[in-house]
């Protein structure tokens, strides 16, 4: 088995000089532009990185787990080594060689008090889930982000975690730094979330293993369950029954090997560029097909996208699949918030992959959009304002009026996925496309334009400087 995982990660490796480098320079990322050239055909083969959402919780579960767990095909972007980073400093022990990442676990109740801050950069999924799990050990620790992250809401896991026992205290507005005082959850939580969210469930469920009783979450629409799938691998029984997850606590985490599939989320960029080009025949290699992540999927085949799922099999819980995908004819559509609960960090593409249908395009149900990385409908709407589509924000989403994708600048406001929704639009545009702050890109998908470039874009990365020297052929 470990022979067959090792053949299968094939997309990034790096000495441990290079990851600690990487690890080191985590939060001084310099300003860069992209720019993105009209394009009329793609083609080829590409298989993305690991999942990030997998990735994160492979890490911190190993690290809870008592022994050696060794996870392949991890990813190894500017997130996932600020997870890295935190853990060490918790005194996990972690080693990588090639694409794979062994962390030598010291048990549920294995960490260590910091002697510094833990700085999470830009990953709010970490930064949520470490959360829980030093209020579930009791260590006094102070957590930070960077600009993008200290913006971002963190009530919805405080407050749930203090009805547990926890003490927590933020910011003004709930937001980062967060401090997490000496003393630990005691008491399961039955919670209803107000509203969809992966994270805070994860992040209740995580606590829930602290505490003596059941821990019942319960939620208002299906979202990932990554955490789910993921705690069953290291041998962690819970119940998941008509929207209700329950999960008994004071279990104990038993190391493993994982296997993390391509991420969709970053295919889904791919996807979105292929359907909407003249020429296209693209396939994306072994990426997960979860379930509860197929909704770009359905959404994109409701739109008439020719796309087709094949060489489907199994790893650690999470099914995988190729994903072959031609360029297509797509007609608008509305999108409801059971779709969006399902399909919210691929929305930034969706909508480029509407701009280009036939028809208004309806996203409803989606306020979730405006506390990601950014604002997400205003992003969206403004940028696709600025390139010749018809684009209005809503109470809870935003209309896209398809029409001729032009070129000119957009702002992704230091967002990855808005970064590489605009550059994909080039597949569309008549002119070139400059797409301002993308050094965030590196996040998720740090090889996000070797493999644009590789079926066919024509995609730039400029620095601060340069792009203000390049800004007059735009």
């Amino acid at each position: 088995m470990a022979e067959e995982l090792d053949n299968c990660s094939d997309n990034y490796t790096a000495s441990q000089h290079e990851w600690s480098e990487a690890n080191s320079q985590n939060s001084k990322a310099q300003r860069i532009d992209y720019i993105s050239q009209p394009v009329s055909e793609l083609e080829g083969q590409l298989k993305v990185m690991g999942d990030k959402s997998i990735s994160h919780r492979a890490l911190l579960l190993g690290s809870l787990a008592q022994g050696k767990t060794r996870i392949h095909n991890c990813l190894m972007a500017k997130d996932i080594l600020a997870t890295v980073q935190v853990l060490q400093q918790l005194g996990i022990e972690i080693e990588q060689e090639d694409n794979c990442i062994t962390i030598l676990g010291n048990g549920k109740q294995g960490y260590k008090t910091p002697k510094e801050t833990l700085d999470f950069g830009n990953s709010g999924t970490s930064l949520r889930l470490m959360t829980s799990i030093l209020a579930g050990q009791g260590i006094a620790s102070r957590l930070i982000g960077d600009e993008s992250l200290s913006l971002r809401p963190m009530a919805r896991i405080i407050k749930p975690l203090i009805a547990m026992g926890a003490r927590i205290q933020a910011a003004e507005n709930d937001t980062p730094p967060l401090m997490v005082h000496p003393i630990a959850v005691t008491k399961p939580i039955d919670y209803r979330l107000p509203m969809a969210s992966a994270q805070v469930k994860s992040a209740l469920l995580l606590a829930g293993l602290y505490t003596k009783g059941v821990t019942l979450i319960t939620e208002p629409l299906p979202t990932r369950d990554h955490t789910e799938r993921m705690l069953r691998c290291f041998g962690v029984e819970l119940g998941s029954q008509s929207g209700k997850i329950s999960l008994y606590g004071e279990q104990e985490l038993k190391s493993t090997e994982l296997y993390i599939p391509a991420d969709l989320s970053s295919a889904a960029f791919f996807i979105v560029g292929a359907c909407i080009s003249k020429h296209a025949c693209l396939t994306l290699r072994q990426v997960g097909i979860n379930p509860s992540r197929l909704g770009i999927i359905h959404l994109l085949r409701r739109m008439g996208a020719k796309l087709q799922l094949h060489n489907i099999s199994w790893f650690n819980n999470e099914p995988i699949a190729d994903i072959t995908v031609q360029a297509s004819e797509l007609t608008a559509i509305s999108v409801n918030a059971d779709e969006v609960a399902l399909a919210v960090d691929e929305l930034p593409i969706f909508c480029i992959a509407a701009a280009c249908a036939m028809g208004k395009t309806k996203i409803t149900g989606a306020t979730e959009l405006r506390y990601k990385e950014s604002d997400r409908i205003k992003a969206m709407v403004t940028g696709l304002t600025n390139l010749g589509i018809k684009a209005e924000e809503i109470s809870d989403g935003l209309t896209i009026e398809g029409g001729s994708l032009q070129g000119g600048v957009v702002d992704s406001v230091g967002d990855h996925r808005i970064a590489m929704a605009f550059s994909m639009a080039a597949a569309a545009a008549t002119q070139a496309i400059r797409v301002l702050n993308c050094a965030n890109v590196a996040t998720s998908l740090p090889n996000f334009m070797k493999l644009a470039n590789q079926i066919g874009f024509n995609i730039l990365s400029v620095s601060e400087e340069a792009a203000m020297i390049s800004a007059s052929t735009i």
